[in-house]
């Protein structure tokens, strides 16, 4: 009895020996994951995590050693907290580090590195690893002009047909149109690009914006992410989904599949990728908007206006203020901030010379527009026609024009609006900071848009601002509205008085169907003399009869002045017709005067000839 039990123990040893052997041991199954993005990311994270925190005493290093290692900790710490602000030298460093990491401490390889992202095979890529790939051979000739030399290198920026509630046009790039660019591009990849691209792919999805990382930093007019896409909020209804979704014969598109990129004026659907999961989109959403702490997105406050550390501007929305997680990034490009860049139709120099003696001779002017009709860019650009001499000082909502990065030796000062300072708070303090010229911005709110008709009236020489109004009548009633509303005034008439007696010019500009940029019209407000002596006929009559009909003209004269008279005449100087800038009416003596005026000699002589050419006027200096 004693040898069969010993003899079927041994034979139990010998089974699971022998089945242990076709299982793949535990090694082998750590061996295969630590390739996969997500835990190499997880690995990068507890690597860097365990370099920042460790304590330093406890190795023992020389004194020399000791500093040298707390000084580089302290710049990785540093870089790690400002590289999803925006700032390009801090994503570089810490990109550096993680190519160190995984090179020297992580084992990857010539061998390996096929495991993690399989280069050589295709059909094994996803469509935003065939993206990043090109994007990645593109960046290393073009730098930031990468994604703009590819999108037109393709074509792909070109309106396509969509079917969705009825045939419409839609700028959107496909997956498609990505797999047949992948097939036909040359790429020859060696080790070092292959292990960038995965560093950005580990870099992105740990402190990165995800899937628009690379693209945020590229030269273009701005990126989105969340603003289309079937919200979770609708999913969650779960009968109204299923009915929604046995109507469709493809993938519904979620928030998190929402990539938008706006660029030379056209909103671009990049329709192949996807931020993956709509916590991936959330955490983009929480982070991008963090620099210089702004505060807490929340859901009492559900939306901030910030701007990063490369000068872009960031609005971040969520539930239940917006209905989905959103974000909108808008840059504005600062190199090319000249009207020699954005002004280039046929007759082009006509709009160039008049806006340089619109600021020379310091005129209270309005930039307006639709929202990317690039009022701000143009109104950087504007900036270097004034005078030097004169010290500018700027109010606006998020910091965008950034005019000391262009103009580093003048005067100028920047404020902007914060949780406890109002815009009006912000001009008032203004007054008190020796400027001569005022700039907002933007005027979007009443209180800001009656301070600053008080301020072109006393607190400075002249003033600039941006302004969403569709006409110039707009212009006037907007303006004239916001004083009535902030109770400066309770008349309209006379409101209306005091916006036409400060607005001298409005340029406004106009992004059409395509997203072709140009301004549509400069025009002058004439305000329509209001002094003239009213009609006293009556005085003169004897006769009641006679007196009374004469004293009706005189009453009937009041309330057509004091109701519906018109108080301005808004004068087109030059308009935007059949694809270039031709003249219209001139520009008013009164006007004309002034600016000569407040400007220098040279200038005024220049300034008539200019005038004289144009609109065939030869007036007496």
């Amino acid at each position: 009895m004693g040898i069969a039990i010993m003899i079927g123990m041994a034979a139990l040893l010998i089974w699971l020996k022998l089945s242990g052997n076709h299982r793949t041991p535990p090694k082998s199954r750590v061996d295969v994951n630590k390739f996969k993005i997500d835990v190499m990311t997880n690995n990068v994270k507890l690597m860097l995590s365990e370099i920042t925190s460790s304590n330093l005493y406890d190795l023992g290093l020389s004194e020399e050693e000791f500093i040298r290692r707390k000084n580089k900790r302290f710049e990785l710490k540093t870089a790690l907290k400002t590289c999803s602000y925006g700032d390009l030298n801090a994503k570089t460093y810490v990109k550096a580090f993680i190519y160190d990491l995984l090179q020297h401490s992580y084992g990857l390889n010539e061998t390996n590195i096929e495991q993690v992202m399989p280069f050589d095979n295709r059909e094994q890529l996803t469509i935003q690893d065939q993206f990043e790939i090109m994007l990645h051979i593109y960046k290393k000739k073009h730098q930031f002009d990468a994604l703009s030399v590819f999108l037109e290198k393709h074509d792909l920026v070109k309106p396509k047909w969509l079917i969705e509630n009825g045939e419409t046009e839609s700028y959107v790039v496909t997956s498609q149109e990505i797999e047949k660019i992948y097939r036909s591009v040359h790429r020859h990849l060696t080790f070092e690009d292959k292990m960038n691209i995965i560093v950005q792919r580990i870099y992105q999805n740990y402190k990165g914006f995800s899937v628009i990382d690379d693209i945020r930093d590229m030269n273009i007019d701005g990126v989105s992410g969340g603003v289309s896409g079937i919200p979770s909020s609708f999913s969650t209804q779960t009968t109204e989904f299923e009915m929604y979704t046995k109507q469709m014969n493809h993938k519904i598109p979620q928030t998190h599949d929402s990539v938008w990129l706006f660029y030379k004026g056209k909103s671009v659907h990049l329709a192949f990728l996807s931020f993956g999961s709509e916590m991936e989109l959330k955490r983009v959403c929480q982070n991008i908007y963090k620099y210089n702490a702004p505060g807490q997105l929340s859901e009492s406050n559900g939306f901030k206006i910030n701007e990063m550390k490369d000068g872009s501007r960031v609005v971040v929305v969520r539930p239940r203020f917006a209905e989905s997680w959103a974000f909108f990034v808008r840059k504005f490009d600062i190199p090319n901030a000249t009207l020699e860049q954005l002004v280039k139709d046929e007759g082009a120099e006509l709009i160039i010379s008049l806006v340089k003696y619109l600021v020379k001779g310091c005129r209270i002017t309005a930039i307006t527009g639709a929202q990317g009709s690039g009022k701000t860019t143009f109104l950087m650009a504007m900036i270097t026609y004034i005078s030097a001499k004169y010290n500018i000082r700027v109010q606006e909502v998020a910091f965008e024009l950034h005019l000391r990065k262009i103009y580093k030796e003048r005067n100028i000062l920047s404020f902007r609006e914060t949780d406890t300072i109002s815009g009006q708070d912000g001009l008032d303090v203004q007054k008190k900071t020796d400027g001569t010229v005022n700039i907002l911005g933007e005027v979007a709110t009443d209180p800001v848009a009656a301070w600053m008709v008080q301020m072109a009236q006393v607190a400075s020489l002249f003033t600039l601002f941006t302004h969403h109004a569709k006409t110039f009548k707009d212009l006037v009633f907007s303006l004239r509205n916001s004083l009535l509303k902030t109770g400066m005034f309770n008349n309209e008439t006379l409101a209306e008085q005091q916006v036409i007696s400060v607005i001298n010019f409005d340029i406004h500009l106009k992004r059409d169907f395509d997203g072709k940029r140009y301004v549509e019209r400069i025009t002058e407000c004439v305000p329509i003399d209001q002094d003239a002596p009213y009609p006293m006929e009556f005085k003169q009559e004897a006769a009641l009869p006679e007196k009374l009909d004469h004293f009706m003209v005189t009453m009937t004269e009041y309330f057509k002045r004091s109701t519906d008279r018109q108080q301005f005449q808004s004068r087109n100087i030059i308009e935007f017709e059949d694809g270039k800038y031709v003249t219209k009416h001139p520009i008013s003596e009164r006007s004309k005067r002034e600016m000569r005026e407040l400007m220098s000699l040279a200038d005024a002589e220049a300034f008539q000839a200019f005038v004289g050419e144009h609109w065939g006027e030869h007036d007496a200096s």
